[in-house]
């Protein structure tokens, strides 16, 4: 069953609109996938049917809803722009107002399985992915797809409070290699996967996706998600 849902939380209320999907038969956890730029469009909705698939209740909330609720783009010149400005400007609000709505989501998800929870990003969702995995409460794993942003220095100088894998490509324009070393050094904990791809290699969508890398990358993510999560 799929259906938006309001996920309502402290400390303002704001209702965040949630794309979520339960599993046939009992959860054996919880998923909460966090979208690129383009909002949650056919390839997220696509990732989180899949996480339900493999028995999760997943959750993919909308990360713009504060700005305007409901995006679901493309992958065009125009809609990486409009993406683009979209998250500027939900960058440009108080950290705590999104990362309320992923731990509205987290929440969520966990009352939905009834189990632990686990969260995988992509792009912007990547860099989301890796502050609430060291700022927000109830996670058991995180995976971080090419995480734009997530190599800077104030954000290396977050903490993970659970296990996390990072997956980036070794050809990424947007992230360069001596970033991706020094937030490995920085990060012995963190499992650092560097993939001979593209930036978005894991988008079936677009023109840069990998499908070897997507692969390899799907069945690690699994891996972590199935001894942490369940």
């Amino acid at each position: 069953m799929t259906e938006p849902t309001p996920l309502r939380h402290s400390p303002d209320g704001f209702a965040c609109p949630a794309w979520c999907v339960q599993p046939e038969g009992a959860p054996r956890g919880g998923m909460v996938v966090l979208p690129e730029i383009f909002g949650v469009n056919a390839h997220i909705r696509a990732i989180t049917t899949r996480f339900a698939a493999r028995g999760y209740a997943a959750v993919a909330p909308d990360t713009f809803a504060r700005i305007q609720p409901g995006v679901d783009l493309g992958y065009g010149q125009g809609d990486v722009a409009q993406g683009r400005a979209l998250k500027a400007a939900v960058e440009r609000l108080p950290e705590a107002l999104v990362l309320g709505d992923i731990q509205a989501a987290i929440d969520h998800a966990a009352a939905l399985s009834g189990g632990k929870v686990g969260l995988v990003g992509f792009c912007w969702g990547g860099l989301l992915a890796w502050r609430a995995a060291c700022e927000l409460q109830g996670l058991a794993a995180v995976a971080c797809y090419y995480g734009g942003g997530m190599t800077g220095d104030a954000e290396v100088a977050r903490r993970p409070r659970c296990p996390v894998i990072a997956h980036f490509g070794a050809h990424d324009a947007h992230i360069p290699q001596k970033e991706v070393r020094a937030f490995a050094r920085a990060h012995p904990e963190v499992q650092v996967q560097v993939y001979d791809a593209a930036h978005g290699f894991n988008c079936d969508q677009r023109d840069s996706y990998d499908e070897a890398a997507a692969l390899v990358a799907r069945e690690r993510t699994l891996s972590l998600f199935a001894r942490c999560v369940g």
